[in-house]
């Protein structure tokens, strides 16, 4: 048998690849008003729910220096609401783990969906490191763009690429937004960024297991954490003139489309720009998957009508889109908090019983609360084929839910229905109060003093005070000195 004969030419890089370089080396993200005022925002709830995640055991167990007493003192990163200074790689995986850990960040929704926001695990720490040890001179204006580069790589990739339904976890978007935008603030070339970008592709993508039944875990919340870092090495080793690998997406039988995409090309509906950061969806009311946000605002709605008649309930019909059916839909045990807040009918039972949901309650002492499964064990979840087409309406992208509930005496309630969270874009004017209080909330319960948590306010509530402001001037004021 003959072997085709494959030429050692080495391709131009791919134009998926490209496209990335260019958009992140020469497009101007602040000329968009309204995106440099969305990443603002970003840039405040992304910190508010890194800060939440320290009251968590299970989150700050990870954090800290790769193995004991390999700090940075001086010119690492400083590390958000703790007192630990580490080297970049290892900063951006503690800070990117603090961010992602209660899923109550922003969030993407499209063919693939993901959290852009967990890309700032990169972008703070690295323009942190890079300010202390003498490599730059960033301020926040530079992080917020880098932002705004971070969520358009993520969520363009994403609005016709289903990354999920061939296995792969939405985390390998994180690495190769991030990988661009490091890239950038290192201050590469053109080449060294191509470079760094191929291997952003050749590593592939982590599997779904970790967000799925029966293997649902907290992995789910550290991996952006591993992506970020990833990121971070990868631009590094760039930096020294590492070589690239230019058809690491299209090779013929070697490349990502063959080997992880069955085959199919990649495809970039619409050219980078800003759409994304401002059409990205905040979660501020509940840290919950968000397909589950608006069936949470409607058991919240139904609460005071039905809290005193648990016993009586005969049934509860949800109505869902195709996602959120496909993904959350969850009978049977749930095991840990990772579980419980990817199941739209823990959830839901949640926000009937309590009026609210908030991160304490995917705690073992609220899950078995004998309520709990009760209800859970009532509900029918339906797909509503109109939320399914709506979720795709480029002019729409709600992410309705429904919520009825039926007593045993052939009563029930109105059926809720809420078609956009308060965090869509269609709600920003009613969702940035509500998201500047978890702000300031988070800031309060946090072990920073009160004058470093003043002067946090201060910061923020001037936009062009923010923009101006040095990056380490900010990670001074959120660290915990020993």
């Amino acid at each position: 048998m003959s072997q085709a004969i494959i030429s050692a030419n080495r391709p131009d890089f791919d134009d998926v690849i490209q496209q990335i370089v260019d958009y992140v080396l020469d497009y101007d993200a602040s000329q968009s008003k309204l995106a440099m005022e969305t990443a603002h925002y970003c840039l405040m709830d992304s910190i508010a729910c890194a800060l939440m995640a320290l009251k968590y055991p299970a989150c700050c167990k990870l954090l800290g220096p790769s193995v004991p007493n390999a700090t940075l003192p001086e010119i690492g990163a400083k590390v958000p609401g703790t007192h630990y200074q580490l080297e970049p790689i290892q900063a951006a995986f503690n800070f990117g783990a603090m961010v992602r850990w209660l899923d109550f960040n922003d969030t993407w929704l499209a063919a693939e969906w993901g959290h852009p926001s967990d890309n700032l695990g990169s972008i703070l720490m690295v323009a942190d490191y890079l300010n202390r040890s003498h490599q730059g001179l960033l301020t926040l204006s530079d992080v917020i763009q880098a932002m705004i580069k971070a969520h358009e790589i993520q969520g363009v990739l994403a609005l016709k690429n289903s990354f999920n339904k061939v296995g792969l976890d939405h985390v390998m978007l994180v690495r190769i937004a991030s990988t661009a935008v490091i890239c950038e603030m290192l201050g590469l070339n053109c080449e060294q960024v191509l470079n760094a970008v191929s291997h952003a592709w050749l590593d592939g993508s982590a599997l779904r297991t970790y967000r799925h039944a029966p293997n649902t875990g907290s992995r789910k919340s550290w991996a952006a954490g591993d992506a970020t870092s990833r990121a971070v090495r990868l631009a590094l080793i760039a930096r020294t003139d590492e070589m690239g690998y230019p058809s690491s997406i299209t090779a013929p039988i070697w490349g990502f489309q063959d080997v992880l995409f069955d085959g199919r090309p990649l495809v970039l509906e619409q050219e980078f720009g800003q759409y994304v950061m401002e059409n990205v969806l905040f979660k501020i009311s509940f840290p919950a998957e968000f397909h589950a946000q608006t069936a949470v605002e409607a058991a919240v709605t139904l609460h005071p009508q039905i809290k005193d008649r648990l016993d009586d309930i005969k049934q509860i019909i949800i109505e869902t889109q195709e996602s959120g059916d496909r993904i959350i839909n969850k009978t049977g045990k749930l095991d840990n908090p990772a579980d419980r807040d990817h199941c739209i009918q823990y959830m839901t039972a949640i926000g009937l019983i309590k009026g609210d949901l908030v991160a304490a309650d995917y705690e073992d002492d609220v899950a078995n609360m004998p309520i709990v499964d009760q209800l859970r064990d009532k509900m029918v979840v339906t797909e509503n084929i109109l939320y399914s087409k709506e979720y795709l309406d480029p002019n729409k992208r709600s992410i309705a839910n429904s919520v009825q509930v039926f007593f045993n005496d052939g009563s029930e309630t109105e059926k809720i229905e809420v078609h956009y969270p308060i965090g869509h874009r269609l709600r920003r004017e009613e969702g940035i109060p509500i998201l500047i209080g978890k702000f300031e909330q988070a800031l309060g319960e946090s072990e920073l003093s009160s004058d470093k948590v003043e002067a946090i306010k201060q910061l923020f509530a001037d936009k062009e005070l923010t923009l101006k402001t040095n990056v380490s001037r900010l990670t001074d004021l959120l660290w915990l000195p020993k």
